[in-house]
């Protein structure tokens, strides 16, 4: 009885399927699972919170909106009303005119600064410390500021002009000094986040190539043109990508026009965005603000697929 039914046994243990674990996935193929997941979190959450009020808004632009929740359908009249609104082609116009000048600005200053302190030392480090502080302060407080600074005849600037001899200037209620002035604040404000990023690109470039090109008898301004420039290229890419978002619809040029000059003096500092704002929310044209805020997004998408096509992904190439 035994031995029958160790044969049993062992006939059910041999005639037992095995189990097929399908295909394993490979080591590369489990890294970017595990990469996908990581990123879906916060895919999602742009999605949900950036992707669905995108969409919103350009369905928002087809209808005209009272802010009391009533919807009306109107097609194109949001969109014809801006092709025939002289004060939204205006305020593109001074946008462009910021862009333009803000953009090379802090390209140019942050790179300065970071050349300047990218040595280790005690005094670098406390001027690093001070030249990004302004990024720790709020912008309302900052804007305020300034105002003091600049207040008519009495403001410190006019005080330092007057003891050299200059007359009092109206730095924010003159429409020919207004738009500069908030310039070269926001170059102050914003100088030292870009330093602090040209730097990181800096301490990356191996020393070795430096040496290498001393001892072949390049001077300081060989290196910079021909070591210095092509390796930062990257993060050249990224700080004009970055700053061109920010000076086009970034909350730092709202608060700075919201807090200074509310726009003026005789529409001067009145760009895209703020625009945009007083239509919404002054005069309560919400879907009117949408096709508005829809152009400046194509028009934003736009200038970066430009940007990546001209620079080839922030790839730059110099001469």
């Amino acid at each position: 009885m035994q031995d029958r039914s160790a044969k049993t046994k062992e006939g059910v243990h041999a005639r037992a399927p095995s189990i097929d674990r399908g295909p394993r996935l490979s080591n590369r193929a489990r890294e970017r699972i595990a990469g996908y997941l990581f990123v879906a979190p916060d895919a999602i959450g742009l999605m949900i919170f950036v992707g669905g009020p995108m969409i919103l808004s350009l369905s928002l632009g087809f209808f005209s909106v009272s802010g009391f929740g009533e919807y009306t359908f109107v097609g194109l009249d949001n969109y014809r009303r801006m092709a025939g609104d002289p004060l939204f082609w205006g305020s593109l116009q001074v946008t462009i005119l910021y862009v333009v000048a803000l953009v090379p600005l802090l390209y140019v200053v942050g790179l300065g600064l970071a050349l300047l302190v990218q040595a280790n030392s005690k005094f670098n480090t406390v001027l690093r410390t001070l030249l990004f502080m302004p990024q720790t302060v709020s912008l309302v407080v900052v804007g305020l500021v300034w105002q003091v600074l600049l207040i008519d005849k009495i403001g410190l600037f006019n005080q330092l002009g007057s003891a050299f001899g200059f007359g009092s200037i109206s730095w924010l209620g003159d429409p020919r000094f207004a738009l500069a002035t908030v310039i070269a604040i926001s170059v102050w404000f914003l100088m030292g986040f870009y330093m602090l990023i040209f730097l990181g690109g800096l301490q990356d470039i191996p020393r070795e190539y430096y040496e290498a090109a001393r001892i072949d008898g390049a001077g300081p301004i060989q290196s910079f043109f021909k070591i210095t420039l092509p390796l930062l290229s990257p993060t050249s890419f990224f700080v004009l990508l970055v700053s061109t978002v920010t000076a086009v619809c970034g909350s730092q040029t709202f608060d700075l026009i919201y807090i200074m000059t509310k726009g003026g003096p005789a529409n001067s500092t009145s760009l895209a965005i703020f625009y945009i704002y007083q239509q919404a929310f002054l005069f309560n044209e919400y879907g009117y603000a949408a096709a508005m805020a829809s152009v400046l997004v194509i028009i934003l998408m736009a200038i970066t697929v430009l940007m990546f096509l001209l620079t080839r992904g922030g790839r730059f190439t110099y001469g």
